[in-house]
């Protein structure tokens, strides 16, 4: 199923609901969730495609949800493809199961993008919340070797206010309080090392709490192990929500920082 919408720059056409996961063995949760919809800007040729998470906790949320489509559409039609990933959820499956999803969703993206007319060496990995959190957990290799991938297959990664620490959805399947704060494997944070490709990490001043701080933290870590590629972007006048909610809107400060980072 396709869907063409007219835009001021590019057409953008949404392919829908393909199985980026397929076998016999594949559960009937798997089967309905591990889907992604690719939105295309329609006679751009080897564009840059950005894998986008969406947020909600590992607990919710939907790849075609309104927020999730606006950013999608607005980043296509100037030229930059967003493949929108759905995932398992918690507490259906269990950490590390929803992160193994997401790494299968980058190797299909980077097997067949080129089937679409994009550039596999152009892939980006970014999404928000908790989409934001699964992009940077990708930064430890177990995921990415376990797909036949390397870091090396990623131009760069872009979290919008994704905790760097241990998820709290994965301290509460570990039954721990969510405002105990850990910093273990499950954590971006325990992973900074400095042989990653460009990081651009997106926050709000008035982000959830503790979160802003979180990604400061991120990126002075990164920048300690010796990474030169890495840089924050502070969202002014912004809360958790309306930094990616505002990202359609003529001018937004956030849809140009994305923009210049991957340079479709």
């Amino acid at each position: 199923m396709t869907i063409s919408v007219l835009w001021a720059d590019f057409e953008v056409q949404v392919f829908k609901d393909i199985d980026y996961k397929s076998g016999p063995e594949l559960s009937d949760y798997e089967k309905e969730r591990c889907r992604l919809d690719l939105h295309v800007p329609k006679g751009k040729h080897a564009f840059p495609t950005l894998v986008w998470f969406h947020g909600g906790g590992i607990k919710r949320g939907d790849k075609a949800n309104e927020v999730t489509f606006g950013v999608a559409t607005t980043l296509a039609k100037r030229g930059l493809a967003i493949a929108a990933i759905n995932y398992r959820l918690s507490p259906n499956v269990l950490f590390p199961a929803y992160i193994q999803d997401c790494a299968a969703s980058i190797k299909w993206i980077h097997e067949r993008i080129v089937r679409h007319g994009g550039d596999p060496k152009r892939i980006f990995v970014g999404g928000h919340s908790a989409g934001g959190y699964l992009a940077m957990i990708l930064l430890d290799p177990i995921y990415f070797e376990r797909e036949g991938l390397s870091m090396s297959d990623i131009a760069g990664f872009i979290p919008v206010s994704g905790q760097m620490v241990t998820h709290s959805t994965v301290r509460e399947e570990r039954n721990l309080s969510s405002t105990r704060i850990i910093v273990d494997q499950a954590a971006p944070l325990y992973h900074a090392r400095g042989d990653l490709p460009p990081v651009l990490i997106l926050a709000a001043d008035n982000d959830s709490p503790m979160r802003l701080e979180e990604n400061i933290l991120m990126e002075a870590a990164l920048k300690a192990a010796g990474n030169d590629s890495i840089s924050l972007f502070v969202a002014r006048e912004r809360n958790h929500g309306s930094i990616v909610r505002r990202i359609p809107e003529n001018g937004d400060p956030v849809a140009k920082a994305i923009l210049d980072f991957v340079k479709p």
